[in-house]
């Protein structure tokens, strides 16, 4: 069988601070294959250039953009769905143009009194439609489930449920270590999934608190928490996934450090702690 996680990507929002350009060059010169794009420094970006800029400079730095992160809030947003869709178009547009093949897509607040039944069918519907929306631009849809309470969909689960009702090519899946262990998803659920319909495996670490009081601030490089990455890895390569880890930190202590400096210590933690040949 396979190395499982042939290749690294870092993510924009390990470097929050530093603009587009800066994850691009971080990426190049630290060795990560795979660069997220952050949306809103992509849109930053482009105030002063243009799509094909952005492409060439892909190109020029052999850095390849995995995906664009993210269309926030996508379902039960009212009479806001109609910004997220335009966002989708924007963002899918864009992909298109630069070769990235992905957008991250995330759900809403769970409204109350409504049922698991219900979101399951609010997400299938909101996915099919935005899997035609990127199909038109030659993009696939990632849909990354959150753990923090108050979620639409919270659990691995869950979130696999509903992409294998969608059942189209081109709608999978994104798991974030830290959001799975958040929302309490179990580690048996790792092998019901089609290893084909996971897209993108985001990794952090945790601090050692219960998961209700868990927020974004608390990640940690992986291998320096509580995750049990090895398991993860494990469960992971028996169905076969192989493919890339992405690294999201979004630690905001992490986003003063040198952002080069971080994304070279990120990569040797990543490493180890998933077992990836250097």
């Amino acid at each position: 069988m396979k190395e499982v996680f042939m290749q690294l990507s870092w993510n924009g929002a390990s470097s929050m601070k530093a603009d587009l350009e800066t994850d691009i060059e971080i990426a190049r010169r630290v060795g990560y294959p795979l660069l997220e794009i952050w949306g809103a420094k992509l849109r930053h970006y482009l105030q002063g250039n243009s799509v094909l800029d952005l492409a060439d400079r892909f190109r020029e730095s052999g850095v390849k953009p995995l995906s664009i992160n993210a269309v926030d809030k996508t379902t039960y947003s009212g009479k806001d769905f109609a910004d997220g869709e335009k966002t989708l178009r924007e963002f899918a547009f864009i992909a298109g143009e630069i070769g990235c093949e992905t957008i991250v897509v995330v759900p809403g607040r769970r409204p109350p009194g409504v049922t698991d039944n219900e979101v399951k069918d609010e997400t299938v519907a909101v996915l099919r439609a935005f899997g035609d929306i990127a199909a038109t631009y030659g993009v696939k849809i990632a849909f990354e489930f959150l753990g923090f309470p108050g979620c639409s969909v919270r659990t691995l689960e869950k979130a696999w449920d509903i992409v294998a009702e969608v059942d189209r090519p081109d709608v999978g899946l994104v798991i974030d270590t830290f959001h799975f262990h958040v929302g309490g998803s179990q580690l048996g659920s790792l092998r019901r999934i089609d290893s084909s319909k996971l897209f993108i495996l985001h990794v952090s670490d945790c601090e050692d608190r219960p998961a209700a009081q868990l927020q974004d601030a608390h990640r940690l490089l992986p291998g320096s928490g509580i995750l049990q990455f090895k398991r993860i890895a494990d469960e992971l390569k028996a169905t076969g996934y192989d493919r890339l880890a992405s690294i999201e930190l979004f630690r905001p202590e992490y986003w003063e450090r040198d952002p080069f400096e971080l994304a070279a210590a990120a990569k040797t933690a990543t490493q180890k702690a998933l077992g990836i040949p250097e």
